[in-house]
């Protein structure tokens, strides 16, 4: 069980047995069922649909590129998010997004959906504070330079063998 006490009261929870869904967190409090509760984020394969590149960018003092991610804001739909983050931190504009896949990381308790994100081209490109750096690569290059063994990589990678 990851969550310990009930969101609504402060209340321990104990684990108790929902027809049909299993052993579910229960707040004897409020006499409430407690499913667990998770973040949604959005990644983002940016292509360019002029060259067929792929950006790569790097953040937080770290060498290895990853994708373009961000959290999904309460209210906002998931390609909503995407078009936003990409704006936020890129200052692109999508011009076309399509899902591709989902995958739970652990780590930060997120469910992370990726995205396929279509560029004009990169003469939008105008950083925010959160990008260290960042480069266009080919399809081949982008698979040879992202972070090994990330949930990037396995995005991209899945993206790229289905492509």
């Amino acid at each position: 069980m990851t969550e310990k006490f009930c969101r609504e009261c402060g209340s321990p929870l104990t684990e108790k047995e929902l027809a049909g869904e299993g052993i579910i967190p229960f707040c004897p409090q409020c006499g409430e069922f407690r499913f667990p509760m998770y973040n949604v984020a959005v990644s983002m394969i940016v292509v360019n649909r002029q060259t067929d590149e792929i950006l790569l960018i790097r953040q937080y003092g770290k060498p290895s590129y990853i994708l373009v991610a961000g959290y999904v804001n309460r209210t906002e739909s998931l390609e909503q998010a995407a078009a936003r983050e990409l704006k936020e931190e890129t200052g692109m504009t999508a011009e076309r997004i399509r899902f591709n896949r989902t995958r739970f990381f652990e780590r930060s308790n997120t469910l992370m959906c990726n995205f396929t994100v279509f560029v004009r081209d990169s003469g939008e490109w105008n950083p925010n504070e959160e990008i260290d750096s960042a480069a266009w690569f080919s399809r081949e290059e982008a698979r040879n330079n992202i972070r090994p063994n990330s949930l990037a990589a396995y995005f991209l990678n899945a993206y790229l063998d289905e492509t």
